[in-house]
C-alpha cells in the first residue's frame, strides 16, 4: 500500500564459536582452533505479509459501532493490525456485556485466511477461507454442548459508504439449509 514502510527484522538463530585465536577454542593437544559456527540469518517479517492477498481484510481495520439490520446498537468492535501487520486482532464487546476476541491471518503457503475466535460465552470458532464475490468469506465447524455439529459461514462485505456488513449463517445439516445467526453493519466511529 502506498506510504507504508515495512521494517525488516533479522534474527540470529545459531551461536557463535569462540574467537579464532582463543586458546579455549583449541582442545588438548590441538594446535589449530576449533571451527566456528556461521550465523544463520532469517528474515522474520519480510515480504510474506506485504502481498495483496495479505491485505484483503484491511477494510475491516478500525473502531466500529455494530448495529443490527433494524439499526439498534448490538456492540462495539476494535479491529487492529498486530504482529507487524501480519495479523488482524478483533476485540468485540456486545451491548449485553459478552465479549470476544478473534485473530485473523493470511497463510500464503496455504493460500487462505484463517480466523480463531473465542467468545466470552465459551464459543470457539476455527474458520478459514478467502476473498470471494467482493467479500471475505470464512467457514468452519464447531460442536454445540449437546454434540450437534454446526457448519459456520461468515461473510464480511465492505460497502461503498465505508461500512462493513457481516452475516453469519449456520447449518446443522451440512449446508443443505442455512439459518442467519447474525446480520449486522459495522459503522466507523
Amino acid at each position: 500500500m502506498g506510504g507504508r514502510l515495512t521494517i525488516v527484522t533479522l534474527a540470529v538463530l545459531s551461536a557463535w564459536g569462540p574467537p579464532v585465536g582463543d586458546a579455549a577454542a583449541r582442545g588438548p593437544g590441538r594446535s589449530s582452533p576449533a571451527p566456528t559456527r556461521t550465523p544463520v540469518v532469517v528474515d522474520t517479517v519480510g515480504s510474506r505479509c506485504a502481498g495483496a492477498d495479505s491485505r484483503r481484510f484491511d477494510f475491516w481495520l478500525g473502531p466500529w459501532t455494530v448495529r443490527d439490520t433494524a439499526g439498534a446498537e448490538v456492540g462495539r468492535s476494535e479491529i487492529t493490525a498486530v504482529s507487524d501487520g501480519c495479523a488482524i486482532l478483533e476485540r468485540w464487546r456486545g451491548s449485553g456485556g459478552v465479549d470476544g476476541t478473534s485473530l485473523s491471518v493470511y497463510e500464503p503457503v496455504a493460500g487462505r485466511w484463517t480466523q480463531f475466535w473465542v467468545g466470552g460465552g465459551g464459543l470457539v470458532l476455527r474458520l478459514s477461507g478467502g476473498w470471494k464475490d467482493g467479500a471475505m468469506v470464512l467457514s468452519g465447524r464447531h460442536a454445540t454442548a449437546d454434540g450437534t455439529e454446526v457448519l459456520d459461514r461468515i461473510r464480511w462485505e465492505p460497502l461503498d459508504d465505508g461500512r462493513v456488513r457481516q452475516t453469519w449463517d449456520v447449518s446443522v445439516n451440512d449446508g443443505a439449509t442455512w439459518r442467519t445467526a447474525f446480520d449486522g453493519l459495522y459503522e466507523p466511529r
